[in-house]
């Protein structure tokens, strides 16, 4: 459904000396410097796939994403969504698309939601009955009902944002971007919208591709990720394969009387560890270990917590996909 091949965007960016004579200077002779902000990515997805596209702030993400539905134009390379260029085959393209931006509605402000959907219905030229047939399956899915006759303006966030999934999905497109879908949003509208994204996925095969900073969303939604810094990618796999690679990270949880537990176990002292191998965290009476268990073995930390303070309850578990994101980008490693 979706090819990318070593898809590349660069800006010019104008250098400003300081000071007035700075600004008279780049008024007559400006300096200008090129920025990459995407470099020779590719990747490709399949139909009815759910691709979690993840990375920092100002990796490129959503880059990649204006470039993928026509917005801006490649500075090299090329992406295909369904055999048609983005930028080349555009008024005929966008009527198999549908785009969230979090952060951006395409909502009219002042209008009720319902005569937005109908303004929505001629522009893409939505037939009556297929208009009327794809109300009734949103209304079901995302629980329009109780605000569609409402304007724009006094919906809440969670309102809104189903209300603009609602309006994407609207002509029926082949393939769904969403940039940031739960920004801002408490955990039950997040975990609906989650189960509207799911359910669309799995009943019409849409294809998803799902920008987002909270991982939740991503490890309940898409079994695949592709993880990029600094407009290159680093990482295109299943969670599954990213756990097994850079996942070794385990946390150990356990409950003492000790009011010092912390002091009391040098776990980096006794093990030889860095930083990055350990780490505690105390609150009350529970302690949390995060340690690299290819450094040191789970026995090896079990017994040696055992043998030094008294514990009244402990888990061991495997770090979540958040923590080992979270280890990979603070060690610099993507």
């Amino acid at each position: 459904m979706i090819t990318v091949d070593k898809l590349r965007k660069e800006f010019k960016k104008t250098v400003k000396e300081p000071g007035l004579k700075g600004s008279v200077k780049s008024l007559f002779k400006p300096k200008s410097e090129k920025v990459v902000a995407v470099r020779d990515i590719s990747f490709s997805v399949e139909e009815g796939e759910i691709l979690g596209f993840i990375g920092p702030n100002g990796a490129g993400k959503s880059t990649v994403i204006k470039m993928l539905t026509g917005i801006l134009t490649p500075t090299a390379g090329s992406c295909t969504i369904n055999g048609k260029n983005p930028t080349q085959n555009r008024q005929s393209y966008v009527k198999e698309i549908g785009v969230v931006f979090g952060q951006r509605t395409q909502l009219w402000w002042d209008l009720p939601l319902r005569e937005t959907y109908g303004v929505l219905k001629e522009i893409y030229e939505v037939p009556e009955d297929s208009y009327n047939r794809r109300m009734a399956f949103l209304n079901e899915v995302l629980e329009l009902e109780e605000f569609i006759a409402s304007p724009v303006r006094t919906l809440s966030l969670g309102q809104r944002m189903r209300a603009d999934i609602a309006a994407s999905l609207l002509h029926s497109p082949k393939v769904l971007f969403l940039d940031e879908p739960t920004i801002g949003l408490d955990v039950v509208v997040k975990d609906n919208i989650r189960k509207a994204i799911e359910y669309i996925n799995r009943h019409e095969k849409t294809t998803v591709i799902l920008t987002t900073h909270d991982l939740a969303d991503i490890e309940q939604l898409s079994k695949r990720i592709v993880m990029i810094d600094k407009g290159t990618k680093v990482f295109d796999g299943s969670i599954a394969g990213l756990k097994t690679q850079y996942g070794q990270i385990r946390e150990l949880t356990f409950e003492t009387g000790v009011a010092n537990a912390a002091a009391v176990l040098e776990y980096a002292k006794h093990f030889s560890l860095g930083e990055e191998d350990v780490s505690v965290e105390t609150e009350g009476n529970v302690v949390k270990v995060r340690f690299n268990s290819a450094a040191v073995p789970v026995s090896d930390i079990l017994s040696y917590t055992l043998n030094k303070v008294s514990v009244s309850d402990i888990s061991v578990k495997d770090a979540d996909i958040e923590e080992i994101i979270r280890r990979l980008y603070g060690q610099g490693a993507v």
